[in-house]
């Protein structure tokens, strides 16, 4: 019996626009949780930060408030930590496959698109430590629209800049990110989670709906034509 693989193929031409999501999709958010912990370690405590930034992530991966265990031992406000923790500009850098790809569309002279939830100043933030601006031709980010997935406000707004081009987008979660695409009839990739990603998939995600048309486990096996 032959071994079957993930892969995508996509066809990229100057009428296309490729979209992806940012979060555990262009790079692991696991990522900027541990860059941002980093900081906020050193910040707190600079002659034990390592030992304070393991016990910050051993409490994340138990499931406890780490903020509220920060902000009890070295009396500092909550607030202050979620400020740090959004608003730092993080160590992060891009999945495999994921500069091959972006490359690769540009070559084909496809148009590139970011289409994602959170704040603004964390995300562009992100943007501008991954190195991408240049790639990209669009970023719409949830804040700055005052909408977020599933809506089909950003996928729309997307439409009227891109006007005449067929859309693909590549996501990661199946409870919301692909609800709006498939109502717009767009092409759609699943990224599958390799077990490090920051929100996981539920079981009950499985309704059609939400649902992406093609699945990889990587970037790398999306397929540029």
């Amino acid at each position: 019996m032959t071994m079957k693989s993930w892969s995508a193929t996509i066809k990229v031409s100057s009428d296309s626009t490729i979209v992806f999501d940012l979060d555990d999709t262009l790079y692991k958010e696991i990522d900027f949780l541990k860059s941002a912990y980093l900081e906020i370690a050193q910040d707190l405590d600079e002659n034990e930060w390592k030992l304070l930034y393991i016990q910050m992530f051993s409490l994340y991966r138990n499931g406890q408030n780490v903020f509220e265990f920060l902000s009890k031992k070295y009396e500092v406000d909550i607030d202050y930590l979620l400020s740090r923790y959004r608003n730092h500009f993080p160590k992060i850098k891009l999945s495999e496959g994921a500069l091959t790809l972006l490359e690769t569309i540009k070559k084909k002279n496809g148009k590139i698109a970011i289409i994602t939830d959170g704040r603004s100043i964390t995300q562009r933030n992100k943007i501008n430590a991954l190195g991408i601006t240049n790639y990209l031709d669009t970023v719409l980010i949830s804040e700055e629209l005052g909408f977020s997935k599933p809506s089909k406000q950003a996928f729309n707004k997307l439409e009227n800049i891109h006007k005449n081009c067929s859309f693909t987008y590549v996501a990661d979660n199946l409870k919301k990110d692909f609800i709006a695409p498939n109502a717009l009839n767009w092409d759609s990739i699943y990224l599958i989670d390799d077990g490090l990603n920051i929100h996981v998939s539920q079981i009950d995600s499985l309704n059609p709906n939400n649902l992406a048309k093609k699945y990889v486990s990587s970037l790398n096996q999306i397929r540029i034509i």
